[in-house]
């Protein structure tokens, strides 16, 4: 089965564009990896959570959107693997990160449900 690694982080609206160019530039070093599929997602609905949310997740600020986000890898070795070669890639030192990544957070995944 798949693995995915998921990602949630703000990202001030008016760098919607950047980040979009980002992921662009990225989807191919992470296929280079093998990668199966990536989706950045621009929250459009994201309602004020009291004890838990989205947005207090990663601590929204005013004129910022969450985006969330994964990579569908074929199995967690794969997904391990880019991690640790991308630390040396420098098509991956170079890479625009246009948010706060001290407020993005990620994890890997095991699918316990496809269809």
């Amino acid at each position: 089965m798949s693995y995915i690694t998921g990602f949630l982080t703000p990202v001030k609206i008016e760098n919607k564009e950047r980040y979009l160019e980002s992921a662009r530039k990225s989807w191919p070093l992470f296929q280079k990896y093998g990668a199966l599929e990536q989706v950045e997602t621009w929250g459009e609905d994201i309602p004020p959570g009291k004890v838990t949310g989205f947005d207090l997740a990663v601590k929204l600020e005013e004129g910022e959107a969450v985006v969330f986000s994964w990579l569908k890898w074929p199995d967690r070795a794969t997904a391990d693997a880019c991690w640790e070669k991308m630390q040396n890639d420098p098509d991956f030192s170079d890479m625009d990160m246009p948010f706060d990544g001290k407020r993005m957070m990620w994890g890997g995944f095991q699918p316990i449900f496809e269809s």
